[in-house]
């Protein structure tokens, strides 16, 4: 079994192509099932986010793992899969680690540096989790991802110089200090809003959102730190779009939520709209408005690409140095690991040796005396286990430090191990095994 990453980001596929791939929240479900019910894929976790849709799936094979990830995504688009290809990277064993591990860490996203992708991961991992989709491997996995992010986050200061997409797209729109702000949308997205639109001098904010009590709590949570805010209903867009001077649409929503009809006619005074959702929560047509400027991901990943960011070169060097010493460890204790059975196995074969030479012994000298049959018993367990101490513990250190060696089936070999007895040792609880057909189901 080996960890697969096939995806799409804003550096392999246009906006367009993004959008129809895109998993709403509510589909996420179903489509991680769908994956896990693949031929040759026993764990999946998808990350939907506002630049990438990623799948980390672990697989039996490459390609029948790769065929059965790319078919779940190109049915989801509604696409062939062989229309996809072209925007697609995949990455397996080793370079799927770096990648998730980079991706983490904010080293392969449109704003170098940012910190949301550390929640979303974790995000993505749970809502998996919930599903059922994950098992140790993937578990195991994302564990040391999080700890990797947090690591170069807190070691090269990327973060301090990285921007969130949600400030790149406030910084397009110019000078907001001061002014009236609509936040469209109160999820997770909706609140980084409204915190970066408070450290950029916001005046006043107003909140909407299809569950009416996710605004409330939203606009309550940002009138406790300092700026005024109200909640509205959704069907009073409109209303509140003809008050503000600045409207952030992130819904998450499938189908866009802010049409031509909900701006009034702004009789020379200038709004800006930025979208935030993947798909997209602004009707195209908007753009075209009098007195209307849109802000997209499009207008953001252009800012990036013009701007670039030397300033950041120092601290990529160094974070990509700690996601590469990351990787080789994750890697070496995955070897490691993977010999732990077998060496297991060997111990629990040596003992039924022991165990039988002394059964053998009883047999032929009933008579011997209880202490030294003990006595003797203990002797004989302690040369097997000395003897089995340097050897088992070398063949973990090179099955840690060298790839090109199966150090496992070399031990299989060597003791006439049944090849049965390390998968044994590893083998699922009855319990773990209902708890994921109950999950299935």
């Amino acid at each position: 079994m080996s960890v697969l990453a096939v995806g799409l980001s804003h550096r392999t596929a246009e906006l367009g192509t993004l959008e129809r791939v895109a998993v709403p929240a509510t589909d996420l479900t179903k489509v991680l099932h769908e994956l896990q019910q693949a031929e040759h894929v026993s764990e999946a976790m998808l990350v939907s986010t506002c630049n990438r849709i990623e799948v980390y799936a672990v697989v039996e094979t490459f390609h029948g793992g790769l065929s059965d990830v790319s078919e779940v995504l190109a049915r989801q688009a509604g696409m062939e899969p062989a229309d996809l290809y072209d925007n697609l990277y995949v990455h397996y064993a080793g370079a799927a680690i770096e990648h998730l591990f980079s991706v983490t860490s904010g080293l392969d996203s449109m704003v170098v540096g940012e910190t949301q992708i550390l929640g979303q991961i974790r995000s993505s991992y749970a809502t998996a989790r919930e599903a059922g989709t994950v098992g140790r491997i993937l578990h195991e996995l994302i564990q040391t991802t999080l700890r990797v992010g947090k690591r170069v986050h807190t070691e090269t200061g990327l973060d301090a110089l990285g921007a969130s997409v949600v400030s790149e797209a406030l910084a397009a729109a110019g000078e907001i200090a001061g002014k009236h702000a609509l936040i469209v949308g109160s999820g997770s997205m909706g609140a980084l809003t409204a915190s970066q639109l408070r450290k950029a001098g916001i005046g006043e904010i107003t909140v909407t959102n299809r569950t009416e009590a996710n605004a409330v709590r939203l606009a309550a949570s940002v009138t406790e730190q300092g700026v005024p805010a109200r909640s509205v209903p959704m069907d009073a867009l409109a209303a509140a779009v003809e008050r503000a001077d600045l409207v952030v649409c992130c819904t998450g929503a499938q189908d866009a939520v802010f049409l031509p009809v909900h701006v009034p006619p702004r009789l020379g005074r200038s709004l800006v709209v930025c979208d935030l959702g993947l798909p997209r929560d602004v009707e195209p047509s908007v753009a075209a408005l009098a007195d209307v400027t849109v802000v997209d991901l499009e207008t953001v990943q252009r800012r990036m690409r013009e701007a670039g960011t030397p300033t950041t070169e120092k601290q990529t060097a160094k974070a990509n140095g700690i996601v590469l010493d990351e990787v080789r460890e994750y890697l070496a204790g995955q070897r490691s690991a993977e010999v732990t059975p077998t060496v297991t196995a060997l111990r629990r074969r040596a003992a039924e040796v022991v165990d039988a030479e002394l059964l053998r012994l009883d047999n032929r000298l009933p008579d011997l005396d209880g202490a030294v049959r003990e006595e003797v018993g203990r002797t004989v367990r302690r040369v097997v286990d000395k003897l089995l101490h340097a050897p088992t513990v070398r063949v973990k250190q090179l099955a840690a430090e060298t790839a090109d060696t199966d150090y496992a089936n070399a031990l299989r070999e060597l003791f006439c191990l049944d090849p049965q007895a390390p998968a044994a040792v590893t083998a699922p609880t009855a319990a773990f095994d209902q708890l994921k057909s109950e999950k299935k189901k």
